[in-house]
């Protein structure tokens, strides 16, 4: 494994964070919604597992080689069409653990070349694996924020 251990490490644990921030919320705090266009945490959790399994495929259809453009999704549709705000906040992140430790043994079997490795996404870019897995981290972090926004909102409600 040649990508950096560090890298690789923030990706692993990229959920801590999270489950602390949320370790003490009731069912129904997880549940509440700003407004109906405002996503609960329970729905930024579904769609933290919905960009994981998109990211999973990403990198496997990169090292397949495919010269198909990486499929992009709509997150508002999938959140809804799946009904996410039924789910279990500890379900869904065992989900999410479960997808990247499944992720991180791929990791670990990964040459440089493989980690340079790249695939153009749907906005034509070329986009390669060593550069998915810190925006993966990103991204996670960005949803850690909006968590903590979804949080002070309820509380001034």
């Amino acid at each position: 494994m040649s990508q950096s251990t560090a890298q690789v490490e923030a990706y692993l644990h990229a959920y801590d964070e999270i489950e602390q921030e949320i370790a003490e919320l009731s069912e129904e705090q997880l549940k509440w919604k700003g407004s109906s266009q405002s996503w609960s945490v329970t729905e930024v959790l579904s769609h933290l597992v919905d960009h994981s399994i998109v990211v999973s495929f990403r990198i496997r259809d990169i090292l397949a080689g495919s010269e198909v453009r990486l499929p992009a999704f709509n997150q508002d549709a999938w959140v809804s069409g799946q009904k996410a705000n039924e789910g279990h906040a500890k379900d869904i992140l065992n989900a999410a653990r479960a997808l990247v430790q499944y992720n991180g043994l791929l990791f670990n079997r990964l040459t440089d070349e493989e980690w340079n490795k790249a695939g153009i996404n749907a906005k034509g870019d070329p986009v390669a694996i060593a550069a998915i897995v810190p925006a993966f981290v990103a991204h996670v972090t960005n949803h850690l924020a909006q968590i903590r926004r979804i949080k002070q909102a309820q509380s001034g409600a």
